[in-house]
C-alpha cells in the first residue's frame, strides 16, 4: 500500500501582525476538520500558536527548542489538541537562544528538515500526518531558514494594508535564495490575503495590486477582519471551535479546500 506523502507547508512573513499565526492555527484546524491529519510546528519563540491551540505554558516541558538542539525528536514533543486529527509541537521562549547554540553546527540550517524526515520514517500508514504546517517567527532568521529548508512550499499571509507588497518582495527574494542554496524543490504555494475590510477602499486596492503582481498564486479565498477570529485565541481555541458559523471560520474552511485542490493539481502535474 502506498503511504500518502507528508506535505510540509511553511507560513512565513518577516512582517509581524499579518495573521500568520492565526492562519496557521485555523488553517490547520480546517484541514483537520475535513479529514486531514495535521501537525503544527510552532517555531516562534512567542509560542502564540501553541497558546491558541490550548497548550498551557506549564505543560510545555519539552518543545521545538529540544528538537532544534537534538535533545528530543518531534514525536517526543508533540501534544494532542482539542481538535481531532490535529497535534502541535509547542514552542517556548528557550527558542530565543537556539541560534547561538547551533550557529557553529555544519547542519545548522537543516535541523528541522532532519527532524521531519525522522518523523516521516517512523510513521505508520494509519497515523502519518498528511500536512505539517510550520509557524515561523516574524523575521528572516535561522529559525525561518530552517523551516524553509524543510518545506515543500511556502504560504504567505499578507495583510491588506499599504506596505503589503513591499514586504512581499523581500520575502520572495529570501525564498529564492533558499531555493538556490538549501532547498531546490521549494515553491510558493500561495499568498493568503488577511484582515480584509470591504469598507476600506485601500484594502480593496491592495487586493487588486497583489493579484496583479502575483497572479494565480493568490488564493481566491480572502480572510476577512472578524472579531470572533480575534477573540478565539484568548480562549485557547481555534475560531472554528469558538464560533463555527462566523465569517472567519467559513473563510478558513474555504481556504483549506482551496489548499487541498492546489495540492491535487500539483500531484497530478
Amino acid at each position: 500500500m502506498n503511504i500518502p506523502a507528508m506535505r510540509v507547508l511553511v507560513l512565513a512573513n518577516q512582517k509581524g501582525g499579518v495573521g500568520k499565526t492565526t492562519t496557521a492555527i485555523n488553517l490547520g484546524t480546517a484541514l483537520a476538520a475535513i479529514g486531514e491529519r495535521v501537525l503544527i510546528i510552532d517555531l516562534d519563540p512567542q509560542g502564540n500558536a501553541s497558546t491558541g491551540l490550548g497548550i498551557d505554558r506549564k505543560s510545555r516541558t519539552t518543545s521545538t527548542y529540544d528538537v532544534m538542539t537534538g535533545e528530543r525528536s518531534l514525536s517526543e514533543v508533540l501534544q494532542v489538541t482539542a481538535v481531532p486529527r490535529l497535534c502541535v509541537a509547542p514552542s517556548t521562549l528557550d527558542l530565543l537562544g537556539v541560534e547561538l547554540e547551533i550557529a557553529g553546527d555544519k547542519d545548522r540550517a537543516f535541523k528541522m528538515r532532519k527532524a521531519i524526515d525522522i518523523l516521516s520514517s517512523e510513521s505508520k500508514a494509519d497515523d502519518r500526518f498528511t500536512y505539517v504546517l510550520i509557524d515561523c517567527p516574524p523575521s528572516l532568521n535561522l529559525l525561518t531558514i530552517n523551516a524553509l529548508a524543510a518545506a515543500d512550499s511556502v504560504l504567505v499571509p499578507l495583510q491588506c494594508e499599504f506596505f503589503a507588497l513591499e514586504g512581499l518582495s523581500q520575502l520572495l527574494s529570501t525564498v529564492e535564495q533558499v531555493r538556490k542554496t538549501l532547498n531546490t524543490g521549494l515553491t510558493i504555494h500561495g499568498v493568503i490575503l488577511t484582515m480584509f475590510d470591504p469598507r476600506n477602499n485601500l484594502a480593496s486596492q491592495v487586493v487588486a495590486d497583489v493579484r496583479q503582481f502575483m497572479g494565480d498564486k493568490v488564493y481566491e479565498t480572502v480572510i476577512p477582519r472578524n472579531v470572533r477570529v480575534s477573540e478565539a485565541p484568548s480562549h485557547g481555541k481555534p475560531v472554528l471551535l469558538y464560533d463555527l458559523k462566523c465569517t472567519g471560520s467559513q473563510a478558513y474552511l474555504k481556504l483549506a479546500s482551496e489548499v487541498i485542490q492546489r495540492e491535487r493539481r500539483l500531484r497530478a502535474a
